[in-house]
């Protein structure tokens, strides 16, 4: 049942984070026809520096859970990887409960709460374009609760990882 748990997260943030790549596309295409735009024709656009600003937050904010899942992410685990795997385990564990979960779940939260202000009042963007920006605060939301979601199948594996190997 763990397992099945755990593969079926694994799997969503991974199909997750193959979708989210293609977001280079329309990005690169708006960094060069805003270059274009402003250095071939003189003419810079109104929306190119912040349309570029939105697709490259969402590519950043959708792959961190992509990150956590290949465990990508930063650690500084140097007196840690000389512990036997069952205290590196207890360690993680630990770790995620007291300080990944909490931090992430209440940024999640935050998120939300701002992405429902924003569609309840149609939020416009502050700037000369005005974009809407109520589905970029969702997206927003949708990150952190993918992350939260990856930090629980994190916290599943090093728990399978305990039960697996009890003598080490």
């Amino acid at each position: 049942m763990l397992n099945a748990i755990i593969k079926g997260i694994d799997f969503l943030v991974e199909k997750q984070g193959q979708l989210t790549s293609f977001l280079i596309v329309p990005l690169l295409f708006i960094v060069l026809y805003e270059v274009l735009m402003r250095y071939a024709f003189n003419a810079p656009t109104v929306w190119g520096f912040e349309a570029t600003a939105f697709a490259y937050g969402l590519h950043y904010m959708l792959g961190l859970s992509l990150m956590e899942n290949a465990e990508g992410h930063v650690r500084v685990d140097i007196v840690t990887s000389r512990f036997p795997k069952k205290v590196q385990a207890i360690i993680m564990i630990a770790g995620y409960l007291l300080i990944f979960m909490p931090v992430f779940v209440l940024m999640t939260w935050g998120a939300m709460e701002f992405a429902h202000t924003a569609t309840v009042t149609n939020e416009l963007n502050s700037t000369s374009w005005a974009p809407r920006i109520w589905p970029y605060k969702i997206l927003m939301a949708l990150s952190f609760l993918l992350l939260v979601v990856q930090g629980l199948s994190t916290i599943l594996k090093n728990l399978q990882n305990l039960s697996d190997n009890p003598e080490k």
